[in-house]
């Protein structure tokens, strides 16, 4: 098999540094991209080595020079996972409009602006694109506290189906991971809420191994034949 390229932005910590480990025990050539953690991404070279790039992902220019370093380095690029996305949780009447444009910035617009870099070198090499939601985006349900970044997710979720759609024509599949409560080291203080984990069909918390896994069965040869779907790592949760 031949050894695929693989660039996860937000990739130096938390559920993409778990996405990245996985890819490249599956012998991976993995590029990892960040924007501000300079301490961790240090800490990654001796992982990463050469294949750790700053860059900020809301920014087209930035972006843009991302992925031609990419193009000229390797030459291709089969699997983008954009693990990128601020999160904001409090009720609508805490949640003021910079934390409105902060969602759909980070959440959205910089999926839109990774997508539409990698859409030539996915073209080519017929690659996936991976994109994190959150679980419950199906339902459409009211938030009692996370309002604004559930509504950036479900603009998320149709971009990503919009995007697999008009890319299928070329052999480009895109799909979105939503994982439920999943304790880490960089995990918002919600994801140790013991009432949380208490509401969990499944009885406990995921873990960033169990997303790392469905991240690569969904970028994977054995998912070949799957693109535009939502698939909730949650046990259950807002199923």
């Amino acid at each position: 098999m031949t050894e695929r390229v693989v660039l996860i932005t937000g990739g130096v910590r938390g559920l993409g540094l778990a996405v990245a480990r996985r890819m490249a025990a599956d012998g991976d050539r993995v590029h990892l991209a960040y924007r501000s953690s300079h301490d961790l991404a240090r800490e990654r070279e001796a992982e990463f080595e050469g294949r750790v790039h700053r860059a900020d992902v809301t920014d087209q220019d930035e972006v843009r020079a991302l992925f031609a370093r990419i193009a000229e380095r390797e030459g291709r690029l089969d699997v983008l996972v954009h693990a990128v996305g601020e999160y904001v949780a409090a009720p609508l009447t805490e949640t003021s409009p910079a934390d409105w444009r902060r969602m759909w910035s980070s959440n959205v617009e910089s999926t839109v602006l990774v997508a539409d870099a990698a859409r030539p070198l996915l073209r080519a090499s017929r690659g996936a694109l991976l994109a994190f939601g959150v679980a419950g985006l199906e339902g459409l349900a009211a938030r009692r506290r996370t309002a604004a970044y559930a509504a950036a997710k479900s603009a998320l979720l149709v971009f990503v189906r919009s995007f697999a759609r008009e890319e299928a024509p070329h052999g480009v599949r895109a799909n979105l991971l939503s994982p439920g409560v999943v304790p880490h080291d960089h995990a918002a203080a919600d994801a140790f809420d013991e009432a949380l984990r208490a509401r969990i069909p499944l009885g406990r918390t995921g873990t960033p191994e169990e997303v790392a896994e469905a991240a690569r069965f969904l970028c994977s040869d054995e998912a070949r034949y799957v693109t535009g779907v939502d698939l909730a790592v949650a046990g259950g949760w807002l199923a």
